[in-house]
């Protein structure tokens, strides 16, 4: 599955493109304009973005190569600007292939797919089994990004490689020593004592609704942490 970014001022073609793609089990992410399409993106990681040129606020060609300044993931124009010219200022702007309206769902979904095996994200059942969920949670180890209900949390490296462990040893106790080692890599008694408690602190304020009753990373006294129940 695919999180793909819709950007699309037609409300009835852009229900059509969401339905025809949630059916072959992607999470479609959908906006008519350019504040919206990079309200969007600043909020939700994606792996393919749909763009179409005429947008009610700017420019579809200004949003692909503001795009490319950040990222390198497929982008793919639907535009009733067909013609040569006009085909290859996309092209120049950053995108990876073009559609002209109107267009055949069934083209538009192949082309997705080889946008996506080409850029190693394709919808495998093994990426998906790597997956670690819990609750409103999905861990992404081979990105290692965290969403929670699919929005990116931020996590840090190390605040990342903590939740990681914790997650992998769901309702084990974890001793203070354990998650030093295993996230520092070092003694944990040439750790400063604070070190750890100051992750947790922070992994709480992006993960949990009430960080003083947390659902996620529970308080063992005096011994250390679980995750979950």
């Amino acid at each position: 599955m695919a999180t793909i970014l819709l950007l699309e001022d037609d409300t009835i073609l852009s229900r059509g493109i969401r339905i025809a793609l949630e059916k072959s089990g992607h999470q479609i992410i959908s906006a008519a304009s350019f504040f919206d399409g990079a309200a969007a993106c600043a909020k939700h990681q994606f792996d393919l973005y749909l763009l179409d040129i005429g947008l009610p606020d700017g420019n579809g060609l200004d949003f692909c190569r503001k795009l490319r300044e950040s990222s390198d993931r497929p982008i793919l124009f639907l535009t009733a600007k067909d013609t040569e010219e006009e085909m290859l200022e996309g092209f120049r702007a950053g995108c990876d292939d073009y559609i002209p309206k109107p267009f055949s769902l069934q083209v538009l979904r192949e082309k997705i797919r080889a946008l996506l095996k080409r850029a190693g994200e394709a919808p495998k059942k093994e990426t998906e089994d790597r997956l670690i969920r819990y609750r409103e949670l999905t861990i992404d180890p081979d990105r290692m990004t965290v969403r929670k209900n699919g929005i990116d949390c931020g996590l840090t490296a190390t605040e990342y490689r903590l939740l990681e462990y914790m997650a992998k040893n769901r309702g084990r106790v974890l001793t203070r020593t354990m998650l030093l080692q295993q996230v520092w890599d070092v003694d944990g008694n040439f750790i400063d004592e604070n070190t750890l408690s100051v992750h947790v602190r922070r992994l709480r304020r992006k993960l949990e609704k009430d960080p003083s009753n947390p659902e996620y990373i529970i308080t063992i006294f005096g011994i250390g942490y679980t995750f979950g129940e």
